[in-house]
């Protein structure tokens, strides 16, 4: 991201920037610090384009198309796909030609590395994965944006905070502004401030429910699900949570066969040494084979909902019901 951040402060920009990766806040914040860099605010040269079924003859000759008064048309794309599938072959011909008056941005959940449009974006410009977090890199972060309110926080209660509100930096953000405003008058938060204040998050839920649902205790499982549903929760989030419980439970297990103990693991993971301390335990009371057929049955639920075969909602009560 720092390539980014150079292009942003000198104004000077690639024709082509992709923006991908599980961090939504970070997407979400690079995209508007793009956005504002290239038009200065002037919706007259910005293009949005959103869903898989962009009309590419149309982006191409907007990217033709002369800016009205100004240097740069800048086109967004969101969501397209066109980095997991074979259909952009007229686009990727395309940008070597693009003329140097516009500038796209393609802002993707998941990508396909070995796509030629991926390949063509690396070549002509700059494609910026926005990963998940490590607990280094988001206690930094978190005691940054504190400092700048006056508010001090040692290590211990720092990875207290992280572990109620979790890898997701959105949520992070929220939680910082709710425990800014209770210690309003403080300039030191506590142990105490953070179980006072911060709520527990939907992970917390969702690794219970990874226990409900693979010890057969369907009735727990549900129950918790519905608690998510009552906070508002997405049913394709907790989907995407339960798959990503049920893939770290996996790769732990597999850390575990070879010999690594919870530190060793919290680093190759990148997760927090508490986190894999809960999880070590996860992986010892499931068979391989019992985790791997959830993580298939995620992917096919996942799937079912994005083809329009099954409502989201009724995609995750089959999961928790599911038999093994």
């Amino acid at each position: 991201m720092q390539v980014l951040n150079q292009d942003i402060k000198d104004k000077n920009f690639k024709p082509v920037y992709l923006l991908y990766g599980e961090e939504s806040f970070l997407k979400k914040s690079y995209k508007n610090r793009l956005r504002q860099a290239i038009t200065d605010g002037d919706d007259m040269n910005f293009n949005y384009f959103e869903g898989k079924n962009i009309d590419l003859d149309q982006l191409m000759n907007l990217a033709d198309t002369m800016p009205f008064f100004a240097e740069k048309r800048l086109i967004m794309v969101e969501d397209s796909g066109l980095f997991k599938s074979g259909g952009a072959e007229k686009l990727t011909e395309y940008l070597p030609q693009m003329p140097d008056t516009a500038c796209l941005v393609f802002i993707e959940s998941e990508v396909d590395k070995r796509n030629r449009l991926f390949k063509k974006v690396k070549e002509l410009g700059y494609p910026a994965e926005m990963a998940r977090q490590s607990p280094g890199q988001l206690g930094k972060w978190a005691g940054t944006i504190l400092a700048k309110e006056g508010k001090k926080i040692t290590g211990n209660t720092m990875e207290l905070f992280l572990s109620m509100a979790g890898d997701d930096m959105e949520n992070i953000k929220m939680e910082l502004e709710k425990l800014t405003s209770y210690t309003a008058g403080r300039d030191v938060i506590t142990n105490e401030d953070v179980e006072e204040i911060c709520t527990v998050r939907a992970v917390n839920k969702v690794f219970d429910m990874v226990n409900a649902i693979v010890t057969g205790k369907t009735r727990q499982a549900m129950d918790l699900y519905e608690d998510l549903l009552t906070l508002k929760e997405p049913p394709m989030r907790i989907l995407f949570l339960i798959a990503r419980q049920f893939n770290q439970i996996l790769q732990v297990k597999e850390l575990m066969e070879k010999g690594m103990d919870k530190s060793s693991i919290a680093s190759k993971l990148k997760i927090q040494p508490f986190v894999a301390g809960k999880i070590m335990p996860q992986s010892r009371s499931f068979t391989k084979e019992q985790i791997l057929s959830y993580v298939e049955l995620c992917v096919d639920m996942e799937e079912a909902v994005k083809t329009g075969r099954m409502q989201d909602r009724l995609a995750v009560e089959l999961l928790i019901t599911k038999k093994y």
